[in-house]
């Protein structure tokens, strides 16, 4: 049996956490919770279950050098970049590649470098339990989120409710997948949540590289001739030409759509452990501290007569007054202000700016 290695998915350019979030400092590199950057915090629930050089991290090349000061303790050879982003199916098919060169018979525990995970220890219990599931199985692994709300911002996973006889891992918490669902509108969302046997889709999976490779090769066969081209030039001269060379020609697809919808025998495991994947300002607030008046606060903030806002200042003062469900983020160039309950549509204003060239402010 190989050795267990963790993938952090790190190349977003988080758009809708704009002012703060820039392609260069994404935010997986900020420090809104705390002192740890959610990379940071990321890397360091990994290496409760897995050794540090054993750790990979795919990005790209403008964000390597933070990666570097971030994770000063990671190899350098362990950070992989690709030429251009093409979604997670290609992300996670380069990291294998990598992955088997070192140890054809490896483990991969697969995580998004910008999720907030409250209890740690509940959560490395789930990723080892997963870990032996996908050993003695062979077959894919994913968490599922306990689900708290009629979330509709987030993709579902129904599992099959099944006794030991029938499904021998029920004991470790592991359940066959039914189906996969794309996010739902509220109504929808409300009788997942009724049902009981809907998770929400974490972006979190365990899986042998031999068992996804073979999956890569069965359902996205063109991504699979791709990566046999570069398998060959890991540590060649001809890496990084074949490796753009490739990445020009495949299409961008997720993992999701492209394999786990397809794929049959798949397994969950339920995570109840504080999960959020911080996707807007919004879930900040949600997730954040607050005072009497509901308002999460963060720098040199005077909120009188204001109501449940967040008030994020980093150089400046931000005063409010008689101002109630807010966003508002300052930084030295920039300030958002938008309602709460709009914040995903911040990246239309990220796509504003690259239409308009004004470069400073990306």
């Amino acid at each position: 049996m190989g050795k267990t290695y963790g993938v952090i998915m790190a190349g977003g350019i988080g758009a809708r956490f704009w002012p703060l979030s820039r392609e260069r400092k994404p935010k997986q590199f900020l420090s809104i919770f705390g002192n740890e950057s959610l990379i940071e915090m990321t890397f360091n629930r990994l290496r409760k279950i897995i050794d540090t050089e054993n750790i990979y991290v795919v990005t790209n090349e403008v964000q390597q050098q933070a990666i570097n000061e971030q994770l000063a303790e990671l190899p350098e050879e362990n950070i992989i970049t690709e030429p251009i982003g093409r979604n997670t199916a290609p992300c996670i098919g380069l990291a294998a590649l990598h992955i088997k060169h070192r140890d054809p018979d490896a483990t991969m525990v697969i995580v998004p470098a910008d999720h907030i995970i409250q209890n740690v220890d509940e959560f490395v219990r789930i990723m080892k339990n997963a870990i032996e599931v996908a050993n003695d199985t062979g077959q894919l692994v994913t968490i599922g989120i306990k689900p708290t709300r009629p979330e509709t911002g987030y993709g579902y996973i129904q599992y099959i409710e099944e006794n030991p006889k029938k499904n021998p891992y029920v004991d470790k918490g592991a359940f066959r997948v039914k189906t996969f669902a794309e996010k739902p509108n509220l109504s929808t969302a409300e009788r997942f949540l009724e049902s009981g046997d809907f998770l929400w889709n974490s972006g979190m999976f365990i899986w042998k590289v031999e068992t996804i490779m073979g999956e890569i090769r069965n359902l996205l066969p063109e991504l699979y001739d791709g990566l046999q081209n570069i398998t060959g030039t890991i540590g060649d001269d001809k890496y990084y030409s074949t490796l753009n060379q490739v990445y020009r020609m495949i299409r961008g697809i997720s993992i999701d759509y492209g394999v786990m919808e397809k794929a049959e025998n798949v397994y969950v495991l339920c995570g109840d452990f504080g999960w959020s994947d911080v996707g807007s300002w919004d879930e900040v607030y949600r997730v954040s501290s607050k005072d009497k008046h509901g308002n999460a606060s963060h720098g040199r903030v005077i909120a009188r007569n204001s109501n449940n806002n967040l008030l994020l200042a980093n150089s400046r003062v931000i005063a409010t007054h008689g101002v109630d469900d807010l966003i508002i983020v300052e930084t030295d160039d920039a300030i958002l202000v938008c309602k709460r309950g709009e914040s995903q549509d911040v990246k239309e204003v990220v796509d504003y700016i690259r239409r308009k060239h004004i470069d400073d402010l990306l």
